[in-house]
């Protein structure tokens, strides 16, 4: 990973600014909610004081709903007008199968309606005024208003139409004296539709059926009318409504519920919508739920129109513990606050209180805060990236040219090839440049050093060489023993042959400062190789010697007996790895600015490690058993050194490799004209 990518993380890391902002909005936000729920719930206490201080009508225990009807119902036995009712349907069937009777009251304002279904797959059915009604299957319907009670069998011996007598009660009762209704049976059990006028109507209701099948059985709910809880009658008051509306906080809505959820009454309205921007008010609405405030309660639980509130915190507040949600307002971008209080009356919870209050100004506060703090962190954001890849591409622009001078400094060969250029730059890149610029300066002195070794080296040794040759030939006039001879002659061999290395450093040196002071003319380059090859092929013996040179002229400005030179020392070298049967080819080809020489042989291949170094001075790949490397001229590895030099001194390169059909190896030369000089130059 690049140094710029690596700053642009480093960048990106100033995102936990807008991550620790965001933690304290959202703490923030839940502190104003937390505060909000704790006012709401105060007020929802103080509200259920209040109407239990006023005596409100509260109901004792389960009751049975009686639902408001804006169409009238036809007493069919069928279920088709009860359709929107039916989910709103009361079990009061036995602990271990509730749904065995469910019943469902509705009233319209002149009758009393219910249908109750039961649940009974078997057919033990006669008419109520038969005389074994009572063993049969059948509903046991008991009713009370005030003081008088009256209880009735309703049974049929098929679908249709049925009267039901009364089989307990009080004479003179204002409850009716005979029931009648529609009778309807299917597969799962059998259906009543009944209804009686609102003058007869009851205040209270119990309901039991009776399971022929199931006599002995568990499937009875209630075999005995008198056993059956008589349930009070609830209805939605406008009086109660009007009583809530009195003491109902302004921009609040209330509802009150019976203790097993029934909406009694409710009043009050939610504050109005301020004027802001539909879409500004979604996309809050979604910055809100998505960043801020993700558990919101469902909105259809506490939907205003229902008559029944199902909500765990509705609930809860029926099990005496107050309780509060937040949930989706019917208007975008909006959320309600829901708190449900118990109401107790003399330590007896009798229903709850719940209160509603919109929370348009909390989504507002926080989002407009919220969105602040995005803005902010975001230019912060941008800011400092940018100011931060500016940095990064500086830095990576300044290392890309320290990198590129240190490798225009040093050639691929290992070679110094001129000073690194120095900073002025006060910082550690600066430091480093000139750091590098003093060590290849070093490196430079000493590789001079060592360049000019040899011509030192070749001096120094002339003249202790020459009084140890002085020194034998005087020995060889003095009576020695044979032996003594022996060890005379074996000593002028060594100073011949340290001689020879003396006069090889010597014309290694001549030869390079020869190299470095050629001058440059304009010559025929293939009239050089060809004269070249054709003192070379009578050098060449028994060996297949072939050439192919181009038949047009190849000018080149350049040094012509330097090249000569260099094509001795590879020929030379061609020449002691060929066999005597093997063959030597040289061939030139031009290039748009120069021309390249290659110069094959077949023989041994050359070592994969070496051929980077072979054109290094005093390396060798020679072994000790070859031709002219086990003789008494030592080789030095000099002659590739000056092939190297002089393909230098043209602004060309050497080159060995091997060849690819592995049958021996190929030396190129590419070289380039001369800088022409001007008269002005120094010579």
């Amino acid at each position: 990973m690049s140094l710029r990518y690596k700053l642009l993380l480093i960048a990106l890391s100033t995102l936990a600014l807008p991550l620790a902002g965001w933690l304290f909005v959202r703490q923030m936000e839940e502190l104003l909610r937390h505060g909000q729920e704790q006012a709401l719930t105060a007020s929802a206490q103080a509200l259920a004081r209040s109407l239990v201080a006023s005596k409100i009508a509260l109901p004792q225990g389960q009751g049975l709903y009686v639902h408001p009807l804006t169409t009238r119902i036809t007493l069919d036995g069928y279920a088709d007008d009860w359709k929107l009712l039916l989910p709103y349907a009361q079990n009061l069937g036995p602990i271990d199968d509730a749904q065995k009777l469910r019943v469902v009251f509705a009233s319209d304002r002149d009758w009393l309606y219910l249908l109750a279904e039961v649940h009974d797959a078997t057919r033990i059915r006669v008419d109520s005024h038969d005389t074994s009604a009572a063993s049969s299957d059948h509903l046991n319907l008991s009713m009370a208003r005030g003081e008088s009670t009256r209880s009735y069998l309703l049974a049929s011996a098929a679908p249709g139409s049925f009267e039901a007598a009364v089989t307990d009660g009080v004479e003179g009762s204002v409850l009716p004296k005979v029931l009648s209704g529609e009778w309807q049976e299917d597969g799962a059990g059998y259906r009543i539709e009944m209804r009686m006028p609102l003058s007869q109507a009851p205040d209270r209701i119990a309901l039991s059926v009776f399971d022929a099948a199931g006599r002995g059985d568990v499937a009875v709910a209630s075999a005995d009318p008198q056993d059956a809880e008589l349930h009070p009658l609830l209805r939605y008051s406008r009086a109660r409504a009007d009583d809530l509306a009195l003491y109902a906080p302004q921009d609040v809505r209330v509802r009150l519920l019976s203790n097993d959820g029934w909406v009694l009454a409710k009043s009050g309205e939610l504050a109005p919508a301020n004027t802001e921007s539909s879409r500004r008010r979604w996309f809050e609405s979604l910055i809100y739920r998505g960043l801020l405030a993700p558990g919101l309660t469902a909105a259809q639980d506490f939907a205003f129109g229902l008559p029944r509130l199902n909500a765990t915190e509705v609930w809860q507040a029926l099990s005496g513990v107050a309780a509060t949600a937040w949930h989706p307002s019917e208007r975008e971008g909006s959320v309600v606050l829901a708190a449900a209080v118990p109401l107790r009356v003399q330590g007896e919870i009798r229903g709850a209180l719940l209160l509603e209050q919109s929370g348009d100004a909390l989504p507002i506060l926080t989002n407009r805060a919220l969105l602040g703090l995005m803005g902010a962190s975001l230019l912060a954001l941008l800011v400092a990236g940018g100011v931060l890849f500016l940095f990064a591409s500086v830095l990576s622009l300044r290392i890309r040219r320290l990198r590129d001078a240190a490798e225009r400094a040093v050639r691929t060969s290992g070679r110094l090839d001129g000073r690194l250029p120095l900073s002025d730059a006060r910082d550690e890149l600066g430091d480093l440049s000139r750091s590098f610029g003093k060590l290849l300066d070093e490196v430079a002195a000493y590789t001079d050093y060592l360049r000019t070794l040899a011509s030192k080296l070749s001096h120094e040794l002339n003249t202790p060489l020459a009084i140890v040759k002085s020194s034998l030939d005087n020995l060889d006039h003095q009576s020695l023993t044979p032996a003594a001879r022996t060890y005379i002659g074996r000593a002028r061999d060594g100073a011949e042959r340290l001689g020879a290395i003396v006069r090889a450093m010597r014309e290694a040196s001549r030869l390079e400062r020869a190299i470095a002071m050629s001058d440059g003319e304009d010559f025929d380059l293939a009239a050089v190789l060809r004269g070249c090859v054709e003192a070379y092929r009578p050098l060449a013996g028994t060996r297949e010697f072939s050439c192919d040179l181009p038949d047009a002229p190849l000018t080149l400005h350049g040094a012509p007996e330097m090249i000569a030179q260099a094509l001795d020392k590879l020929f030379d070298n061609a020449l002691s790895f060929t066999p005597e049967n093997g063959w030597i080819r040289v061939t030139l080809c031009a290039l748009d600015d120069g021309a390249v020489i290659t110069m094959a042989n077949q023989g041994p291949l050359l070592p994969p490690a070496m051929q980077e170094h072979l054109f290094e001075s005093l390396v060798s790949v020679r072994e000790q058993g070859s031709a002219r490397g086990s003789g008494n001229a030592p080789h030095l590895g000099l002659g590739l050194s000056v092939v190297r030099l002089v393909a230098e001194l043209h602004r060309g390169t050497a080159s060995a490799s091997n060849l690819t059909d592995g049958s021996g190896v190929e030396f190129r030369i590419t070289l380039h004209s001369l800088a022409r000089r001007r008269l002005s130059d120094p010579s």
